[in-house]
Order: structure tokens, then C-alpha cells, then sequence
């Protein structure tokens, strides 16, 4: 029987998972772990040669020189954008597809045997971060990233009803389920009915998806709490009279994705001449150090720890520091929800928008099923046990059940 394989290529991790012969799923833990992170790095050794690298090897790489190198994360977001073709890196342009695909290469450099004729499927959110012109360039590109990665042959599956394969494999009567899978930038959701069998049948009910998850929450920690430090609000001076200064830095600023495209030398001159006449010039000048120095990523990381933090306590301190930028910023969960209301209200009306698809009343719902990191914070979980009851919702697999049920699909589409 031909090996069947679940590629979950996110926006912050990627997943590889594989079925064994017993019919059960495995995770394939890469020399570096089972989470592979989403980010290349591109820099120039001591010799002058041009390196890079990905996952957990090109973060080592930025950390030993943030200042002479290139991180590239989160470029999933960019699938569904066509204003986004190109980059140009150490002088080359760089198309998108061949930066995914050389990402693709290197995580799944260690099963390329386990690969050769082996049913590989592929997951995709049902709605891409930022879609221009509605989803279908986003699955192009990502079909062209693995042909470019020499994985021609794949199957497209929505990344939601891959977890609810995995999930499906515990129930043992006919149900009907919403899977409400949670990653770095999108959310989500699949109605599916599933009848255990024997035979096993899966039928899709519904789907609906909206392009914000973890990455928008993180965002609106930076905008509120980071933000204001860095002269968010603030004014500067053109002929006499105070002008905002500019808002849309902050917002790329405070967005995973568009940091590096800040180091341009335009970007960074217009800051520096806006700080000569601001109110706050020091405010500034700490903007443009995080943004040379590349600081970003461990301020990323921080923010991070901290929204992780308030999905276990009722209170966190966000820690950073880079030079003289010191932050350590109290932050109450009640705030925090606050904050991100807006991005709750989407993701609800996308959880409505998929119950209108399928013809469903909430009612006809028997399990609920969370996954991904998002699914972690309380204000997501009430969401649902709000609308269907606590007694119907359950989560898992946070990090691989879209991988593990790829690889069931892979099977069964085989």
C-alpha cells in the first residue's frame, strides 16, 4: 500500500505526519522537533558567501547576527495577495512561490524516500490572510510552491476538515461536528458529518474562514502596549503646526509579516526626519533601533509568551528589553479581551456564516472540536460553549491534528 502523507505548511509552524501500517497517525519529528517554524533566514558568512536556512536553524542563524541578516516569517499571509509577487534579498528577486518552496525543501529534507510515490495531502485555509481577489491565487501559488519543491502530486484539503478526520477517529457513532481550527493567520470552520462505518463516510456540510487568528491578537497586544512607547499617538511639526505622526509604521510594525519590508532605506530616513521635529523624538529614535537592529522577532516572541500567559492567569507582565528600550508592562486578561472584541466578532460571524452553509441550527451540532493555538484562550472557547454548550466542546491537538488528518485524507483520497 502506498505510504499516505499530511503536510501542514503554517503560517508560524509546519507539521509533516505520516500513517502507519496499524492504520494509526504519526507525527514525523524533524531532527529539530515535531513543530518546525515557518521562517528562512538569508545572510553573508565571515568569507562573503551567501547562506540561508530555515526553521529552527535560520532563527539560530538570525540570533547570532540580527543586524546582517534577512528573517522572512509568516509567508503563508502573503499566498492570497496579488500586489505581493516579489522580494529582492542580498540583490536577488526573490518570487514568492520559490521563497515557500525553498522554506518546503528543507522541512522535508529528512522523508524525501518516504516521499517518492507516496499520496501527499495538503492543507489550506478555507479563506487566506488579506485574499485580494478571492482565494483561488492563494491555492495556486501554494500548488506551485510544492511543484517548485518537487512534490507535483498533491491532494488540496481545507486545513479544518483535515483536524476533523483526526478528531473523527475517536467517535464511534454518526455526528456531526464543527471543527474550528485556529493558526497563526487564519481561522477556520468546517461543518462535517461522520458516519464511523464500516464503511467510514465523511460529508462536508459547510465551511466558512476569516483571515485573522493568533497573529491578529498578538497585534493588538504591540498596538496597545508597545505602540504608544514607540511615539504611536504622538505629534511632529510641518511649517509650525503638529501633524500625527504617521500611523501606517505602527501598524506594519505591529504586524508579523510586513516588519522586514521596514528596513528599507526610504522607510527608515523617513522616520529619522520625522524625529527631528516630534514631541517625542527618543520615542522614535527606539522605533528605528528595534527596526535596524532586527529586535523584532524576540519582541514577537515576548508578546507571544505573554498572550500564552493570559490564557493560564488572569494577569501577565509583558518583559522586553533591546538597549535603553526597557518595557515591562502590566496586562490584565480583562483588558486583553477588550482589545481583541473586534477580531471575537469576526471570528463568531465566520462561525454563523458556516452554520448558514451547511443549513444548520446550532442545535444540529453534537461536538464542537477546537484546535490550533488559538483555541487556547478563553475568550475564543466561550465563543462556542456559549453557542452550543460547554458539554459539546472539546480540544486537541493543538499543533498537529491538521497534519495527522491530512494524512487520513491522503488515504482516503488515494
Amino acid at each position: 500500500m502506498r505510504r499516505a502523507i499530511g503536510i501542514d505548511f503554517g503560517t508560524t509552524n509546519s507539521v509533516v505526519a505520516m500513517l502507519r501500517p496499524d492504520g494509526a497517525t504519526e507525527t514525523l519529528c524533524h531532527p529539530t522537533g515535531a513543530l518546525f517554524r515557518s521562517v528562512l533566514c538569508f545572510w553573508t558568512d565571515a568569507e562573503g558567501v551567501e547562506r540561508r536556512a530555515a526553521g529552527p536553524a535560520a532563527i539560530e542563524a538570525y540570533l547570532d547576527d540580527p543586524l546582517d541578516s534577512r528573517l522572512i516569517m509568516s509567508l503563508k499571509s502573503y499566498l492570497g495577495q496579488r500586489s505581493f509577487t516579489e522580494t529582492r534579498i542580498a540583490g536577488r528577486s526573490w518570487r514568492l512561490e520559490e521563497l515557500v518552496a525553498l522554506f518546503l525543501r528543507a522541512l522535508l529534507a529528512p522523508w524525501r524516500a518516504e516521499l517518492e510515490g507516496a499520496r501527499v495531502a495538503i492543507g489550506r485555509p478555507v479563506r487566506f490572510v488579506s485574499a485580494e481577489d478571492g482565494d483561488e491565487l492563494g491555492e495556486q501559488r501554494l500548488r506551485a510552491a510544492f511543484a517548485a519543491a518537487g512534490i507535483a502530486d498533491v491532494q488540496v484539503a481545507l486545513e479544518p476538515a483535515g483536524a476533523g478526520h483526526r478528531f473523527a477517529q475517536g467517535l464511534e457513532r454518526p455526528a456531526t461536528v464543527l471543527v474550528a481550527d485556529f493558526g497563526g493567520g487564519t481561522s477556520d470552520f468546517s461543518l462535517l458529518r461522520f458516519d464511523p462505518g464500516p464503511p467510514r463516510r465523511v460529508t462536508a456540510l459547510g465551511h466558512a474562514g476569516v483571515g485573522l487568528a493568533g497573529d491578529a491578537f498578538d497585534y493588538r497586544i504591540i498596538d496597545r502596549v508597545v505602540s504608544p512607547l514607540l511615539g504611536k499617538g504622538s505629534d511632529y511639526r510641518v511649517m509650525g503646526k503638529p501633524v500625527p505622526v504617521p500611523p501606517a509604521w505602527y501598524s506594519s510594525f505591529a504586524h508579523w509579516h510586513r516588519l522586514s519590508l521596514m528596513r528599507a532605506p526610504r522607510t527608515l530616513r523617513g522616520i529619522r526626519d520625522v524625529a527631528r521635529t516630534a514631541e517625542r523624538p527618543e520615542a522614535l529614535r527606539h522605533l528605528v533601533r528595534l527596526i535596524e537592529d532586527e529586535a523584532g522577532f524576540a519582541l514577537y516572541r515576548a508578546v507571544t509568551e505573554a498572550k500564552a500567559a493570559l490564557s493560564r492567569e488572569p494577569e501577565t507582565v509583558l518583559d522586553f528589553a533591546h538597549d535603553d528600550f526597557v518595557l515591562r508592562a502590566p496586562i490584565a486578561r480583562a483588558d486583553f479581551e477588550d482589545w481583541i472584541a473586534p477580531d471575537l466578532a469576526r471570528i463568531e460571524a465566520a462561525v454563523s456564516a458556516a452554520l448558514v452553509h451547511a443549513a444548520l441550527a446550532p442545535e444540529g451540532v453534537d461536538r464542537v472540536f477546537m484546535t490550533g493555538g488559538t483555541s487556547l484562550v478563553p475568550a475564543v472557547r466561550r465563543i462556542f460553549e456559549r453557542r452550543f454548550g460547554a458539554e459539546k466542546v472539546v480540544a486537541g491537538g493543538e499543533f498537529v491534528s491538521v497534519a495527522e488528518g491530512l494524512a487520513l485524507i491522503a488515504r482516503e483520497g488515494g
